[in-house]
């Protein structure tokens, strides 16, 4: 009998820890490269297992994932992880930077129409889908979303707040996130993403933007239910620069957890994240080329 049970036991427990396949690599460069599909605990250095990191993030009452936009790989990962996480407990929300508050209505009814049983043709119209986030990298994690039983939530500003935010930048409060080193940091990387040809006098707006939107993004989070996973672009969900130092000015930084997506060869601050995975690359462009005279 005591055996029996000890098997049972041993199986139950091979459930629990069971995970979903990997996802294929999608991306083509990198794929020989010796870090590639590692994942790096950066605190210590240490090389984990998808089932040591899944453990780790199972028990973070916040989980932040920073994403390369147009990598397919990054998606993939996204997904399974999702997955991954709802097969050890409960998962409590998923909030997206690609959603608006203004969309937030057209995604609900979209749940109570599949819940239903009645799947909307059009899904992009259903939910007012933004062009500028392409649905063929985006609409596996939000179809998978909006079947599950936890809330699919916007994040992001909307483009009037926007717009509001940079004719009339409000005071950000918080001096982690108001440090000078984190704004002029921000500030590089908003010239460098602009291809340095954005005048002076445009970079305290865009900065009061980028800004806001990580506070928005925190304030989301805080409101959501836990456990809950943000997936965004990684200048957004970085430690050293993004919504963590809104989360601490908020006093709300206690267990969240941090996990940057990059491809091979990216150089990444250990400060930045709790725990980095490699994936394969995209060829690169050079999408300022064409601007410069």
């Amino acid at each position: 009998m005591r055996i029996a049970l000890l098997l049972v036991a041993a199986l139950l427990s091979a459930c629990q820890t069971s995970l979903p396949a990997l996802p294929a690599w999608q991306s083509p460069l990198g794929l020989d490269h010796p870090e590639v599909g590692q994942i790096v605990e950066l605190r210590t250095g240490a090389v984990l297992t998808p089932a040591q990191l899944v453990k780790q993030l199972a028990g973070a009452p916040r989980v932040l994932v920073g994403e390369r936009h147009d990598n397919p790989d990054h998606h993939a990962l996204q997904l399974w992880l999702l997955r991954a996480l709802a097969q050890q407990r409960a998962q409590g929300s998923l909030l997206l930077e690609m959603l608006t508050p203004d969309q937030q209505v057209r995604v609900d009814q979209v749940r109570a129409a599949i819940n239903a049983g009645q799947v909307p043709p059009d899904m992009l119209n259903a939910l007012a889908w933004q062009p500028g986030w392409p649905w063929w990298l985006y609409g596996p994690l939000v179809q998978h979303a909006l079947r599950q039983p936890y809330p699919l939530l916007a994040a992001n500003l909307e483009r009037r707040e926007v717009m509001q935010i940079y004719t009339q930048a409000p005071q950000l409060e918080g001096p982690a996130s108001s440090a000078q080193p984190v704004r002029e940091a921000l500030f590089k990387q908003i010239r460098q993403s602009h291809c340095n040809l954005l005048p002076e006098s445009q970079l305290p707006a865009m900065l009061a933007v980028q800004q806001q939107r990580d506070r928005r993004m925190t304030e989301a989070l805080l409101a959501a239910p836990e456990p809950s996973l943000l997936i965004a672009g990684a200048f957004h969900v970085r430690r050293d620069l993004g919504i963590p130092l809104h989360l601490e000015d908020l006093r709300a930084a206690d267990g969240a957890k941090v996990l940057i997506l990059a491809a091979v060869g990216s150089v990444v601050n250990a400060a930045s994240a709790d725990y980095l995975w490699y994936t394969p690359a995209l060829p690169e462009q050079d999408i300022c080329a064409e601007l410069r005279p």
